[in-house]
């Protein structure tokens, strides 16, 4: 079944080329369940083949992530914060909390955006914040792109040097996955420092 699945993905992404991976990983993105590593592999085994360009395949999928990211953001910016604002104070969340996130993520966004987009789950979670802060367009869009850009380019790669062995390609792909998350924190960590010199000046 999973292999039809992938052979499947693979056909698809042949015959649509990179505007498949593109309309892939903008559904990827969204609030739709559809993993990535479903995705760029088959498209790093199709550059393995030579019948597709390596960068124009993470300039596709980082440009896919970036357009299904916005329609989270939108979705945040004009639905959710009219919601949580009419409801939140049943959860406990208040107006001056909802503030009070806001302000923390007009601050940070830039970090937070960039490690959001690395790790599994808060990627395509990330941009409901952005969006309710209202984030600066050409920051999201920078940051949004370089973090699902460098995800996008590790799964090419796995796939370029697996080929179409799924089971191999999650294996690996949880174990970049353990190591991107190792990297963040240490990105992070390296980041409350500096802003922690930059206060203490």
């Amino acid at each position: 079944m999973l292999h039809t699945m992938i052979q499947w993905l693979v056909d698809t992404i042949g015959t649509l080329g990179y505007p498949g991976i593109f309309l892939l990983m903008a559904v990827e993105s969204s609030i739709i369940p559809f993993p990535s590593e479903v995705v760029m592999p088959p498209a790093g085994y199709l550059v393995f083949q030579g019948k597709m360009n390596p960068w124009l395949v993470v300039l596709a999928g980082g440009l896919g992530s970036l357009a299904g990211a916005y329609a989270n953001y939108y979705g945040a910016l004009y639905l959710g914060r009219p919601l949580l604002l009419q409801y939140g104070r049943f959860v406990g969340l208040a107006e001056v909390k909802l503030e009070t996130a806001e302000l923390f993520f007009r601050r940070h966004g830039e970090i937070s955006t960039f490690i959001g987009r690395l790790l599994p789950v808060i990627r395509q979670l990330i941009s409901v914040p952005a969006g309710l802060a209202r984030m600066d367009h050409a920051r999201f869009a920078l940051y949004t792109t370089l973090g699902a850009s460098i995800w996008c380019a590790v799964l090419t790669w796995i796939g370029y040097a697996i080929g179409d062995n799924q089971e191999l390609i999650m294996a690996w792909s949880r174990t970049a996955a353990a190591w991107i998350i190792g990297g963040c924190l240490l990105l992070l960590i390296a980041y409350l420092r500096w802003q922690k010199t930059k206060q203490g000046r």
